[in-house]
């Protein structure tokens, strides 16, 4: 949670549309981003706090509270209300546009698509997908390369559809979100994706042109309706070579 609006002054404006107690959880917040007031810190009391807006300490109460919400404070019992450092737990890591990355780094990128097949739904697919096991499935099996150099392995997997024909235009943009649209009456609203680290296996050793134990991102995307069921799942295989994954830490950060 953010305090979207503004307050410029350290000022309580008790005429103001504004809440009083709104007010003063953005002057604590401004303070807080400007470095007034620092990690480990303690805000004055409760009373002190009152006495020097000229507002009840309920009010002063709900302002700790919106930022305690935020993140930005916390409160020891008996002790009082303190700055919280900067969060860096909770790392959110986001994959950019494939094709555009490759051509901001000055490069030409391509998709090599290896096979598309109709396939059965075995256990493990029918899990992810949330279909019985023997359910008709499309399956890509794709390359993703920057100047002819392999980089990505991608298997995707989408409900097949005796009623959407494969088409070769479909292919130009081989996303899993895209494939599972056009493959289905309903458009994707969900992407979930999940991180972990792997040693590359000797199947994708061999696409990927890289040797037996090399570090791999491996990414398991899943694309979900309105209705939030499956509509499309895949893994893609980064090689730990040529990729790194960079996340910012702290409270917020200003593009």
């Amino acid at each position: 949670m953010k305090i979207n609006i503004t307050n410029q002054s350290d000022k309580i404006e008790k005429d103001s549309v504004i809440p009083v107690y709104y007010q003063l959880a953005k002057i604590f917040e401004k303070q807080i981003y400007e470095g007034k007031l620092r990690p480990g810190e303690a805000l004055l009391p409760e009373y002190d706090i009152a006495e020097k807006y000229g507002i009840s300490r309920m009010t002063v109460r709900r302002a700790i509270a919106e930022l305690v919400s935020a993140g930005l404070v916390y409160t020891q019992k008996g002790k009082g209300t303190f700055v919280s450092k900067p969060k860096l737990d909770n790392v959110v890591f986001e994959l950019g546009d494939f094709h555009k990355e490759i051509i901001g780094r000055g490069m030409k990128p391509s998709t090599k698509l290896l096979s598309v097949k109709i396939v059965k739904a075995d256990k493990h697919l029918g899990n992810k997908l949330r279909v019985e096991v023997g359910t008709s499935c499309l399956f890509f099996r794709m390359i993703l390369a920057a100047n002819e150099e392999p980089l990505v392995y991608e298997n995707k997997y989408v409900v097949f559809s005796k009623q959407k024909p494969i088409l070769e235009t479909e292919l130009k943009d081989p996303s899993l979100s895209n494939l599972a649209a056009i493959h289905s009456e309903y458009l994707p609203t969900i992407s979930k994706k999940i991180l972990h680290a792997s040693i590359v296996k000797a199947d994708e050793a061999k696409i990927l042109g890289i040797p037996l134990n090399t570090p791999v991102f491996v990414v398991e995307q899943t694309v979900y309706n309105a209705e939030k069921k499956p509509m499309g799942w895949g893994t893609s295989v980064y090689r730990g070579d040529r990729y790194k994954l960079t996340s910012y830490t702290g409270w917020s950060i200003e593009d």
